[in-house]
């Protein structure tokens, strides 16, 4: 029989899908301020593997990701998604762009072994984690890098998100060793 025993900790981030109207820099500081100091950010991608998300935040979309001093709990998921949401919420309505949702808020963490993705949409691959929250492995680590797995979202998929998640589980790793 096995023994239960606590996970590590993980390493949140949340990834933003943006209007170009949206005050990036005011987005960040929210996000720091309910969740912890951001330690690291992405480089902004151009948001065009697909045009899923344009009918309700509009054309030329941005993607950006904010990684977070702290390792948590991967039990935090839910709660972090229900947050995000509710952070959406106070900027939807108040884009110059005049959309609906200006941004997609979107969090998940980074484990050694994975990259998972919270989510409200239930799916095969999803498992439930309560709070009407699921989760996703988005990402496996395999051959010393993160690899898609069939399900993966193509902006996953891309070598410039890829190398990005790379460097951010090897500053993890690297947390992990002074924890």
């Amino acid at each position: 029989m096995g023994e239960p025993l606590g996970p590590n900790p993980v390493k949140l981030f949340v990834g933003l899908i943006f209007n170009p109207s949206v005050d990036v820099d005011g987005v960040q500081d929210l996000l720091a301020s309910k969740i912890g100091e951001v330690d690291g950010e992405s480089p902004t991608f151009s948001f065009d593997h697909t045009d899923y998300y344009s009918e309700e935040m509009g054309g030329g979309l941005k993607r950006k990701f904010f990684s977070f001093a702290a390792l948590e709990d991967p039990g935090c998921l839910a709660d972090r998604k229900l947050l995000t949401n509710e952070i959406e919420g106070r900027f939807a309505g108040l884009s110059r762009a005049k959309v609906p949702r200006p941004i997609n808020l979107d969090p998940g963490y980074v484990w050694l072994s994975k990259l998972v993705l919270a989510t409200t949409k239930n799916y095969f691959h999803r498992v439930y984690i309560g709070k009407g929250i699921y989760a996703e492995v988005t990402l496996r680590f395999q051959g010393g890098r993160f690899v898609p797995l069939p399900w993966t979202y193509p902006d996953y998929r891309s070598s410039e998100y890829r190398n990005y998640f790379n460097r951010l589980r090897d500053s993890y790793k690297d947390q992990l060793g002074n924890v």
